[in-house]
């Protein structure tokens, strides 16, 4: 009988500071970042939650009217899907034969969004999601996204699947993501600088509890990555003690974890750039599904199920009758015939 071969692959999850309110200066790193992974034999590279270009930070230290000096530099710096700045690294993936979650502020039209894009070994975008419901305050900048952003892509190198920060917390959100066999799971995380003792719920004790915990009840490799807070974003934003205790510099906390739950690589320290770094065999998940396939052997449907509705919104939606167009044109250059029965259409549901 033949033999399942399963992958096995190196990745790397990103610990690095962006530059900041910088869309060029910062995917410029984002492609010195790539050259490194590629020169240490890395297959997947994942960056952090809106990498491109850094968190806004400002929504959490003082009002909406001080935060608004920052608002028109970051939308005119967060990245457009299509545009060149977006070619540059489906580019450089092609170029350093890497498989790249991406992390960024997508604007699209006068709206953000939370996103995250896969981009394959051969530069071509494999997939584009929004963070579905933005947190707390991260609402005054960004928009949702819908149950079309919870999908697992089958690709090569494994099924891979990827959520943002407080998603790891919502429940059903991960539930959907471990029934469509999710085996490398990219987890974009920000930097965990925020209100440190005072929030015990935004540090990284309890924010890799979640990446480490989703490893093990999703059985599936976890690729955190996690940005970094720099002196000059301190420095820009930080501009009294008070901000200054609020936001911390450093807090990278990037971290892999196998489907056990038990860690991988070597953790950089939390001030440090780098590429927490880890060799995956995706043989290791029949193991842990074994014990324990949340939904399949181990679930119980006839007690509890979860209704996924993957239906893409549009706040607009065109409807074009270009053949009753013609017919009147038509009506008005020939003579009138007697009225037929109106063609009954399906309503689709």
């Amino acid at each position: 009988m033949p033999t399942t071969v399963h992958p096995k692959l190196r990745v790397a999850a990103v610990q690095a500071a962006p530059v900041f309110l910088d869309l060029d200066g910062t995917i410029d790193k984002t492609i010195d970042l790539m050259a490194q992974a590629a020169g240490q034999g890395v297959k997947l590279i994942a960056f952090p939650e809106t990498w491109l270009p850094g968190y806004p930070w400002w929504i959490w230290l003082d009002s909406p009217a001080w935060g608004m000096q920052f608002v028109q530099r970051y939308h005119d710096n967060s990245l457009v899907v299509g545009s060149s700045e977006f070619d540059r690294i489906r580019e450089a993936a092609r170029k350093h034969k890497l498989w790249v979650s991406l992390g960024y502020s997508e604007k699209a039209a006068g709206s953000l969004y939370i996103a995250q894009a896969l981009f394959d070994d051969q530069g071509r975008t494999v997939q584009t999601r929004r963070k579905l419901k933005p947190t707390h305050v991260e609402r005054t900048v960004f928009g949702e996204g819908d149950g079309s952003d919870l999908a697992v892509i089958e690709t090569p190198i494994g099924n891979i699947g990827s959520l943002s920060c407080w998603e790891h917390l919502q429940p059903l959100s991960k539930y959907a993501m471990y029934s469509q066999n999710e085996q490398i799971h990219c987890g974009a995380w920000p930097s965990f600088s925020l209100y440190r003792g005072a929030a015990y719920a935004l540090g990284p004790e309890l924010n890799n509890a979640a990446s480490q915990v989703y490893a093990a009840e999703g059985q599936c490799f976890v690729v955190a990555p996690c940005a970094t807070v720099s002196e000059a974003m301190s420095d820009l934003m930080c501009t009294d003690a008070g901000k200054q205790q609020m936001l911390r510099v450093g807090g990278g906390f990037a971290r892999i974890y196998a489907p056990d739950g038990s860690p991988l690589g070597t953790p950089l320290a939390e001030d440090q750039e780098g590429l927490v770094v880890a060799d995956i065999d995706l043989g290791m998940i029949s193991l842990a599904k074994a014990a324990a396939d949340p939904s399949g052997h181990y679930s119980r449907p006839d007690v509890t199920q979860l209704l996924l509705n993957k239906k893409r919104r549009e706040p607009v939606v065109l409807q074009h009758a270009p053949e009753v167009e013609g017919a009147a044109l038509e009506a008005v250059a020939a003579p009138a015939e007697p009225a037929a029965a109106p063609h009954q259409q399906p309503v689709a549901v």
